[in-house]
């Protein structure tokens, strides 16, 4: 086998806490992702030497800036293969949305590396070497709910849960998610979200709980500095979402919704205004792409 693709999932906060400033320079976090079906399609192929990364999408860079470059690199680095690697990424996630999209590129690449060169590093390592590239990257590799803390590395694994229905909405803007934490006021963080309500919730499949629970300490940053993310929660909820948030820095916003028909609904309403509408629903490892092209 020389090549392959691989599904690398988009994911949302359900909830996301933040406490201090770390000694490293990150902050604290408490938060719960869950993966959604709007995907990246990630092509990795063998090749002599290089690593190269193209993309249908002209908004990701193409070199050594790409976390899917990143993550060829390291994976040469600490296994010591001289091959090269060639990556296409056929782009559908927005980018600079707070779906986590460049990193989840790159563990996708980790993954794909992983299989093709036959090197079987634990999912340990992997996670290791995905926390070098980002935050989020060790989270991307598990393509399921889970509970993060740490700065995103620190991961308990949550019940599949209840397929959620969403709509997903992306104003014609990008967030840097660094100015964002920057900019957070930490006296927020005594705001309270209570997690074990939200936990709990999930096992049992309490969609209303679930959606009652929903939270986002960066809502606090983000919305202060483009008013039009709260209105696009507000718009969401008018048209018959349970709930809306903002995930992770922003600036995209998910409903969450009953039934897949009233989502429909909602799409068609929110599409007249917005040009980014999504209707996903929850991603699950059962539903990953994994096609050899030999």
């Amino acid at each position: 086998m020389h090549s392959l693709m691989l599904a690398a999932p988009a994911k949302i906060n359900l909830i996301l806490k933040v406490f201090g400033l770390r000694t490293d320079g990150y902050h604290e976090l408490e938060t719960v992702m869950h993966p959604i079906s709007l995907i990246d399609i990630i092509h990795v192929e063998l090749i002599p030497e290089g690593i190269t990364v193209e993309s249908n999408s002209s908004h990701i860079p193409a070199g050594k800036d790409n976390l899917a470059y990143q993550a060829a690199a390291l994976f040469k680095e600490e296994t010591g293969i001289k091959a090269g690697v060639k990556i296409f990424i056929e782009k559908n996630i927005p980018v600079g949305a707070g779906l986590a999209g460049g990193s989840t590129d790159a563990a996708a690449v980790l993954k794909g590396l992983n299989h093709l060169f036959q090197t079987k590093l634990s999912l340990t390592r992997l996670r290791e070497m995905a926390g070098a590239i980002g935050s989020d990257v060790p989270y991307c590799l598990l393509s399921e709910t889970a509970l993060a803390r740490g700065r995103g590395e620190v991961l308990t694994t949550l019940d599949r849960g209840t397929r959620l229905n969403l709509l997903l909405v992306v104003p014609d803007f990008q967030v840097s998610t660094a100015e964002v934490y920057r900019a957070y006021q930490f006296e927020h963080s005594l705001l309270t979200v209570d997690m074990e309500a939200f936990l709990n919730a999930w096992r049992i499949g309490d969609l209303i709980k679930i959606a009652e629970s929903l939270y986002n300490d960066l809502e606090t940053v983000s919305i202060r500095e483009h008013h039009e993310i709260g209105k696009i929660k507000t718009e969401i909820i008018k048209a018959g979402a349970v709930n809306a948030l903002m995930s992770g820095s922003g600036p995209a916003v998910f409903g969450i919704f009953t039934d897949q028909k009233t989502t429909g609904d909602a799409s068609r309403i929110l599409k007249k205004s917005y040009k980014q509408v999504y209707q996903v629903t929850s991603y699950y490892r059962s539903d990953e792409l994994w096609v050899n092209r030999d």
